[in-house]
């Protein structure tokens, strides 16, 4: 199985920051805020590295099949990624009962920090493409 240099780029930088965030927020909810720390946090971390896996897989697939499409799949997971986020939140207040605040508020951070990511990545792929369009406009020219 082939797997693209986009989507293996992609795959290791969600891994480093899934890694590097999870362990710095478990602790700082542990040693700095213990009274913050809950038993729910691994999900977290774990929530948005599979849906980072199943993103990437969607844009790889769209990249092959439809890639004049690319930013309507884009718009339109960042659209089920909230949902799910909002349907993840309100699973676990109703299902665990305790430390909600702490619970919602370290999740809206994971969030952003995921978010930002993301839109560095797919930006600078964007800036590559066009990139390297442009270089073959040009050498095509000549």
């Amino acid at each position: 199985m082939s797997i693209s240099l986009t989507k293996r780029n992609f795959l290791i930088q969600l891994t480093i920051l899934t890694l590097v965030v999870g362990w710095c927020g478990a602790g700082i909810l542990h040693y700095v805020l213990p009274e913050h720390y809950f038993d729910g946090y691994p999900f977290i971390p774990v929530y948005f590295f599979l849906f980072g896996v199943f993103e990437i897989a969607m844009f790889d697939a769209c990249r092959k099949y439809a890639p004049n499409r690319l930013l309507q799949l884009y718009m339109a997971v960042k659209i089920l990624k909230m949902l799910f986020a909002i349907f993840f939140l309100i699973a676990y207040c109703v299902i665990v009962r305790k430390d909600k605040a702490a619970f919602i508020l370290t999740f809206i951070v994971f969030y952003i920090i995921y978010l930002i990511d993301e839109t560095f990545f797919f930006l600078s792929f964007e800036m590559k493409k066009k990139l390297k369009k442009r270089k073959k406009e040009d050498e095509t020219i000549a």
